[in-house]
């Protein structure tokens, strides 16, 4: 079971599935808002368990007996706390640079909540159509250096639906792309991120945890505070993959999915 990040959806792991499938069942869902899942109904938002029930949902439906897990960034989030709600029902679990963002237990809350509320009123009405898949693919590449032109083009595809000039999704009467995700995701939630919080289901997880860090990434915590939670995990395992940035699954599908099917 593949749970993609932050903005990125199940196509994401194109190259990493097609490997693993070659010796496993291999499953990776849009998570809610992102790639072809539906988008959240006038007034309601996207809170982080939501997905996890989600995923409560699709592994109780899809997964085989023995569940191999796998999260990337804040797909790894999301798997942990199912893990730790679940600590029964994984056989391994693996975490990619999916370890949570920085601490944020002393924010203003008072001060983040009217800054959510704000955020949340105007998301939808500022979406940039973009003109072409080659512009989008443009945009990966720019906040991800290392992915290559072909890959950057068949992701833009994957990830971006045609839009009208009034923001529909008509495509007879074409205002350009957006990306597929709901820009709801792009406004700071409510409820701000505590490893304390995290701390009590990753301290849950009982089945081997692979923690896979990339050698190259520019988009992890730092190294001490990295260590400090990877041994909240009481059966955990620390992997350096070499040369590959935070979104290692583009850079070398062939290492990371050796690592993987070790778990299998």
């Amino acid at each position: 079971m593949l749970v993609h990040g932050f903005l990125d959806l199940a196509y994401g792991w194109h190259e990493v599935g097609d490997r693993l499938a070659q010796r496993a069942h291999v499953i990776a869902p849009d998570l809610r808002g992102h790639g072809d899942s539906d988008w959240i109904g006038p007034g309601g938002y996207y809170h982080f368990l939501d997905y996890v029930v989600d995923l409560d949902e699709v592994i109780e439906r899809t997964a085989r007996k023995r569940l191999v897990l796998v999260g990337h960034s804040m797909g790894g989030s999301v798997a942990s706390y199912w893990a730790g709600t679940r600590p029964q029902r994984p056989s391994a679990l693996a975490l990619l640079e999916g370890l949570g963002p920085p601490d944020q237990s002393e924010v203003d809350l008072p001060g983040r909540t009217a800054q959510w509320i704000g955020a949340w009123r105007r998301a939808r009405s500022k979406q940039k159509p973009m003109a072409s898949v080659d512009e989008a693919a443009a945009r990966l590449r720019k906040h991800d250096p290392q992915l290559g032109e072909a890959l950057a083009k068949k992701l833009a595809a994957a990830g971006t639906r045609e839009v009208g000039p009034a923001g529909d999704s008509d495509p007879r009467d074409s205002g350009g792309l957006t990306w597929k995700h709901d820009p709801l995701h792009l406004t700071m939630g409510p409820y701000p991120f505590r490893r304390d919080f995290a701390a009590q289901y990753w301290k849950r997880v009982t089945c081997p945890v692979l923690v896979v860090d990339g050698g190259a990434t520019m988009l992890n915590l730092p190294d001490p505070e990295r260590a400090v939670r990877r041994v909240l995990f009481p059966n955990h395992r620390h992997v350096v993959l070499p040369g590959v940035g935070h979104m290692m699954q583009r850079h070398n599908p062939d290492a990371l999915a050796q690592l993987l099917l070790e778990l299998a």
